[in-house]
């Protein structure tokens, strides 16, 4: 067996795999947004992973588009898990009032900027709102540990930023970010109507995988949640699949401040998309060069064979038709260079 061959299954003349699940979110970063009614989207034809039956809506809170020079060694650096302490603002934190005050107190002390502060307590709201909608008896008490975890990584990011590498591993451990990520989107899917079609598919790319073939996943992106959907609607049936896939991501999940923790918890391949890569002008050649380094690592990544890649060909997320309101899967074409 060739262990650097590549397995993509041809769903043109196969079955799709769809991910259809039910939640009640608004707006807020990471959070899903979807009505009660079903809505079918067009399909798309060469595609392994087609989300359909739900709409999100996110909007990052900056545009940080900055040049990362990388490094394995900066990675660990920035990880801020190898300093002695850190405010404990936001994990001592027992209710909603504790936490907005945490927010107010760290900006007033200069330690938390203002822009970040407001998208912190948006955030707080927002999914507080969210989660409530779930009807949970416990609902509140969830969504305050929730965000007493995710603001207490945001701010830690603030003050010791996190820098990713091209190729970026999930970091499990001191703090496992992948679970965090896994417990934040949790209380937002109603798993009883939810559901992944044709499942079976992933019982032969676990087949695949197993003899040491590659397999790359082509699909439509409607969120920076999709990670976590993905892995939550699989861990039960496929908890490999769900832990040790890997996401191309777009500079935005990686240098915004209030969407790096849920990416540390990702494994990734860190991409600029060629749709906004003459943002800024003069930092256009170095994104590209980034970019290159980050297909020699995926190269790397091929040839050791046994890899389960995600990709969505658009480069950016699916948006409402203008006119009709619609959400529709993003034209396929190719976006990264």
């Amino acid at each position: 067996m060739n262990v650097s061959s590549l397995s993509l299954l041809p769903c043109c003349t196969s079955p799709r795999v769809y991910f259809s699940f039910s939640s009640s979110v608004s707006r807020s970063l990471l959070s899903l947004r979807s009505s009660s009614a079903s809505r079918r989207s067009s399909s798309v034809p060469f595609l392994l992973l087609h989300h359909r039956h739900y709409s999100f809506k996110v909007h990052a809170m900056a545009e940080l588009v900055q040049d990362k020079e990388v490094s394995a060694a900066a990675a660990v650096a920035g990880s801020g898990e190898g300093r002695g302490s850190y405010s404990r603002t936001f994990l001592d934190a027992t209710t909603e009032e504790e936490l907005l005050s945490g927010i107010k107190n760290e900006m007033e002390a200069g330690r938390l900027p203002s822009n970040i502060a407001a998208g912190m307590e948006e955030l707080f709201h927002n999914y507080r709102n969210a989660v409530l909608q779930s009807g949970d008896p416990l609902a509140n008490e969830i969504a305050v540990s929730n965000m007493a975890v995710a603001l207490d990584r945001i701010f830690l990011d603030v003050e010791d930023p996190f820098v990713f590498s091209p190729y970026h591993k999930a970091i499990r451990e001191p703090f496992d970010y992948y679970m965090f990520g896994q417990n934040y989107i949790r209380p937002l899917i109603e798993f009883g109507n939810s559901y992944v079609g044709n499942i079976s598919l992933f019982k032969e790319v676990e087949q695949k995988l197993q003899e040491g073939h590659n397999v790359v996943l082509m699909s439509n992106h409607q969120s920076e949640a999709d990670p976590a959907v993905i892995s939550l609607l699989l861990e039960k049936t496929n908890p490999k699949i769900s832990e040790n896939l890997i996401y191309v991501a777009g500079d935005r999940v990686l240098t915004d401040p209030l969407c790096k923790p849920f990416s540390m918890g990702r494994n990734l391949i860190c991409v600029y998309s060629k749709k906004h890569m003459y943002d800024v002008p003069e930092l256009a050649e170095t994104k590209k060069k980034s970019n290159m380094r980050s297909l020699k690592e995926m190269a790397l990544l091929l040839r050791a064979g046994s890899q389960i890649i995600w990709i969505a060909p658009s480069g950016g997320r699916d948006r409402p038709d203008p006119f009709t309101g619609e959400w529709c899967p993003v034209s396929h074409s190719f976006c990264y260079s």
